[in-house]
């Protein structure tokens, strides 16, 4: 069955595509969910679109995501916490910290689950932190931990 997707859908395709899939998939799955339509001569004009479209958007957030890459790569974000004799941290810093911490002294908004962290941050100096703000771009932060 050829159907064209309406939405981008995680191991299938993304929004615009023309795929051949297997017909019970097209039948209970995507087209009932209004996730694709299916494929005919006349939808072709209306899948080159919606490729267009997503091709300017994603375009879009890529030069955004690097411009805010940019602002963020060269400053160290300063974070108070808590913290024991030796170093340790009584909580931790975590991903909702750190994106507090960006708009506080950037200005900058961003998401929380775009930093990549996968452990909480839990002792005292600098680390640098994963961020993924576009599958393109990717980059690291860096966070000072001091007591407070």
């Amino acid at each position: 069955m050829r159907v064209v997707l309406r939405s981008d859908i995680t191991g299938v395709g993304k929004k615009g595509d023309i795929l051949n899939i297997a017909d019970g998939y097209g039948r209970n799955y995507l087209l009932p969910k209004g996730l694709a339509i299916p494929a005919t001569p006349g939808i072709q004009a209306q899948a080159d679109q919606m490729r267009r479209s997503r091709d300017t958007k994603d375009l879009r957030e890529r030069k955004a995501a690097e411009e805010i890459a940019q602002a963020l790569v060269s400053k160290i974000l300063t974070i108070k916490a808590h913290a024991g004799k030796e170093g340790k941290l009584y909580g931790s810093v975590t991903s909702h910290d750190i994106a507090e911490a960006v708009i506080e002294q950037t200005g900058i908004e961003l998401d929380r689950r775009k930093i990549a962290i996968d452990d909480p941050i839990r002792s005292l100096g600098t680390h640098e932190v994963p961020v993924k703000l576009h599958h393109d771009v990717e980059f690291r932060i860096n966070v000072e931990v001091v007591a407070e």
